[in-house]
């Protein structure tokens, strides 16, 4: 396990240039030489109440990036500030959703152009809830391409798992985890305090319409038999149950108890980051004639690139 230290200032205009944004094009060469991984943090844009930011979600993973790029000297993506939301959340004051398609070609075209870059290998991570729509993204991304390639998605919430819990299934938390609640603020106030505003932390008590134990709440940590974004007509829609955009109770936050689930999701991330490069090491896919059956010359071509003998992954399709 790292040693990990938080709050940290953010990153995004720094001159470290951990951001494929802030880098040239002559960084973007020597840094594919000596790591070819790049992580994506995809966010939202909603309500979190009067004490957590809208972004909140964003800064959550992309604070984290930081902290794992910090230490195994990988790329971050600028995060993707908008995401799919499920249907309850539609209608709620200070939350954008994006149409689920519009936010999977997005995300395709994120991978295309990434991987046209020499960044073939690519983490997702996301703490939004995303989880049935991501693997969607990049499932389609696969079929249609069908070049060697490694892309996975992360769900912080099932690698935190116990430690995002509450107190009766071994957490630190005095209720379950749900949105803008004790254990979200927590993870906000231990990453970015300087956003957040406890002086306003608000609490709401939340039903579903079935008793407990059908349906698993946020994070889908619990095990319940269905997944908490596999309903529709289970609670009421947020901007009628619960317009404050809580659900829980934000005034228990403390950073102090955040500590763990953080650190175990940077310890995976920097996990997950060796045995990619241990599995394939820089420069290196998964043989192509296990990943797909396009003529040979034409992922030789692809792999090559546009700029060096080769051909750009747009001459397969357009758009993504």
């Amino acid at each position: 396990m790292a040693n990990w230290s938080f709050p940290n200032e953010g990153q995004m205009e720094s001159a470290k240039k951990m951001y494929y944004q802030t880098m040239t094009k002559k960084d973007v060469e020597e840094r594919l030489e000596k790591d070819d991984i790049i992580i994506i943090p995809v966010g939202s844009t909603e309500n979190h109440g009067n004490s957590g930011p809208i972004g909140e979600d964003t800064f959550i993973v992309s604070r984290v990036a930081e902290m794992v790029a910090e230490k195994v000297g990988c790329t971050v993506a600028e995060p993707v500030w908008y995401g799919s939301h499920p249907f309850h959340h539609i209608g709620q004051p200070c939350t954008i959703p994006l149409p689920d398609d519009v936010f999977c070609a997005y995300l395709r075209a994120l991978i295309t152009g990434f991987w046209n870059t020499g960044f073939r290998k690519i983490i997702f991570i996301s703490m939004h809830g995303q989880e049935y729509s991501l693997p969607v993204a990049i499932q389609e991304w696969g079929k249609k391409y069908q070049v060697p390639a490694m892309i996975y998605f992360v769900d912080f919430p099932r690698v935190m798992a116990q430690t995002l819990m509450d107190k009766e299934h071994g957490g630190p938390f005095t209720r379950p985890f749900q949105h803008a609640c004790e254990a979200e603020q927590s993870i906000s106030l231990a990453l970015f305090p300087e956003y957040c505003d406890m002086e306003h932390a608000e609490d709401t008590d939340v039903h579903g319409i079935l008793p407990a134990g059908h349906v698993d709440r946020g994070g889908d940590i619990y095990g319940n038999p269905i997944p908490g974004h596999c309903v529709v007509g289970n609670a009421g829609i947020e901007c009628v149950t619960a317009p404050q955009g809580v659900l829980g109770h934000a005034t228990e936050a403390d950073p102090k108890k955040a500590t763990d689930c953080i650190e175990k999701v940077c310890d995976y991330l920097v996990q997950l980051h060796h045995d990619i490069l241990e599995a394939c090491p820089v420069g290196v896919l998964p043989d192509a004639k296990y990943m797909s059956q396009r003529d040979p010359e034409e992922i030789e071509k692809l792999l090559k690139g546009p700029t060096k003998g080769g051909k750009h992954i747009y001459t397969i399709a357009w758009p993504c």
